[in-house]
């Protein structure tokens, strides 16, 4: 649903940037409404701007902390354009309609370092008036406001959305559509979380603060160790629905988010069938592609059935009398699956502690964090397989070994740095990870295919990173490796491909790096 765009409001700290915008929304004769420093900055570019004081017969007051924080203001932002008793009221009242907001926040993060930091000649007392002056009060409310009713109103929340604000005005005369409102909104209110945590951080030093989290919080038997209390924030009713089985611990949780994360990369690729995998400590330790559910599961744990015992096990299809008979035979703590039939559930619940979840939906995040020192990292998901598919060896790739490459790059993706995966006929047969040199991984991983006895003659090598010398090459041929994937990328790649086109070896550089810490 489009909307033209009439009127915009815009109070911002930062101004640099903000002279397209201004120009562009003049140029569309949209009427634009200012405060303080930004209207002075728009009637110095001989533009006109309507001052938001007119709307609220107060002038800007107790030190500029109150500006915006009326009725006139909110209103015009908060009107539902589809319900006749907003339109009614705010034409009684004369609160006008705005289509847009540019609202920027007070510099908190940047004050509090300069009010904390070693060169601050000040007394403790001003450089605590420095920081709580920068708590910003109307900026977060009109934020917050504009994004609530992205279905009406466009709302940009940071410097950093200008050019995209001037693109979007210039190539659509000032109108928006409903997607393009509602991922500003996101935006926004991203901004706002993160500035509140800010914030709070500075107000509970050292805290670990839950507000980036959702969902209810559930307590566990302890954290990754006995000795460590555990708690998880969420709703794990949305992702799985539980058959059978007692709570789900710490450890528990962060295998089954791996195991889902591994087979919701099976699940979108085409021509896979039923897969079946065994997670180990977040690692994959088996797993295989096969017609059937049974012998998908039969070659994954024949890939390392020491180190299933244990695991957590998930697969793509549903679970039948068959293969229920022979999981029941290892021990494991989890089984995930899109379901199963009555007499394979019957026989997975003859032991009572076993876990048994049904997957309802992969949860939806797009981002990952984890805390570190006295803060949190976050990162978008580590998304899709390959950027380019770059046949760079002495021969193409068969047909065989694009499917198994395709397949060991997932699982490669999967596994802890260093990584390495060792694929034949879309079953692993050979891994090593979380080594200090890819090459230990790689010995770590054919030492894994002789154990179980598997010919590595014709098998496929994925490395989630670059080869940096020539010597993974050397030994996975020496090994029988017949064709290599990897993302490229070190300045010795040469050496590794020329390996390849002497001995007639398949190479494809995918220019994807698939790191996993």
């Amino acid at each position: 649903m489009q909307k033209k765009i009439s009127s915009a409001l815009i109070s911002v700290f930062y101004k640099d940037g903000l002279e397209p915008i201004v120009k562009e929304l003049h140029r569309l004769g949209i009427t634009i409404y200012s405060t303080g420093g930004t209207q002075q900055f728009i009637e110095d570019l001989d533009i006109p701007c309507v001052p938001v004081e007119s709307l609220t017969s107060y002038p800007s007051i107790l030190g500029g902390r109150v500006k915006t924080l009326h009725p006139a203001v909110f209103g015009g932002i908060l009107g539902r354009r589809d319900v006749p008793q907003d339109i009614s009221e705010m034409k009684e009242y004369q609160i006008p309609v705005i289509d847009l907001v540019i609202v920027d926040l007070y510099p908190f993060e940047e004050t509090l370092a300069q009010a904390t930091s070693s060169s601050f000649t000040g007394k403790p007392e001003e450089s605590e008036k420095m920081i709580i002056e920068k708590i910003d009060i109307g900026g977060p409310s009109m934020i917050r406001a504009a994004a609530k009713n992205y279905k009406d109103l466009l709302v940009v929340a940071a410097k950093s959305d200008y050019a995209s604000l001037v693109e979007l005005l210039v190539n659509q005369e000032g109108e928006t559509t409903l997607e393009q409102r509602r991922a500003f909104a996101a935006k926004a209110f991203e901004i706002v979380m993160h500035y509140d945590i800010a914030i709070s951080n500075y107000f509970n030093p050292g805290a670990v603060s839950p507000l980036a989290l959702s969902g209810t919080k559930q307590a566990l038997r302890y954290g990754e160790n006995p000795h460590q209390q555990g708690v998880f924030y969420g709703d794990l009713n949305k992702v799985f629905d539980k058959l059978h089985g007692k709570e789900l611990s710490y450890n528990n949780l962060v295998d089954v988010d791996a195991a889902v994360q591994l087979i919701s990369e099976f699940s979108e690729m085409a021509g896979q069938s039923q897969v079946f995998a065994i997670i180990k400590h977040t690692n994959v330790c088996g797993i295989a592609s096969r017609p059937t559910l049974k012998e998908a599961w039969d070659a994954a744990l024949a890939g390392d059935p020491e180190s299933a015992f244990g695991g957590v096990l998930v697969c793509n299809g549903t679970v039948d009398k068959a293969t229920a008979e022979a999981i029941n035979e290892i021990f494991f703590e989890v089984l995930i699956a899109n379901g199963y039939q009555a007499d394979a559930l019957a026989i997975l619940q003859t032991k009572k502690n076993r876990i048994l979840l049904t997957l309802k939906a992969a949860p939806g995040a797009n981002a990952q964090s984890k805390t570190v020192l006295n803060g949190v990292l976050t990162q978008e998901n580590d998304k899709g397989n390959y950027a380019e598919w770059k046949e760079s060896g002495g021969r193409e790739t068969t047909d065989a070994e694009k499917e198994d490459l395709s397949f060991a790059n997932i699982v490669c993706k999967h596994l802890k740095s260093n990584a390495i995966a060792l694929v034949k006929n879309k079953q692993l047969i050979g891994k090593g990870c979380g080594q200090t040199s890819r090459i230990d991984s790689l010995r770590q991983s054919v030492e894994k295919a002789k154990q179980f006895n598997f010919d590595l003659n014709g098998a496929v090598m994925a490395s989630d990173a670059f080869f940096p010398f020539d010597d993974c090459v050397k030994l996975g041929h020496a090994a029988g490796i017949a064709a290599f994937i990897q993302p490229g990328g070190s300045i010795r790649d040469k050496d590794s491909i020329e390996y390849c086109v002497q001995h007639n070896l398949a190479m494809v550089i995918t220019g994807l790096r698939h790191f996993k810490h």
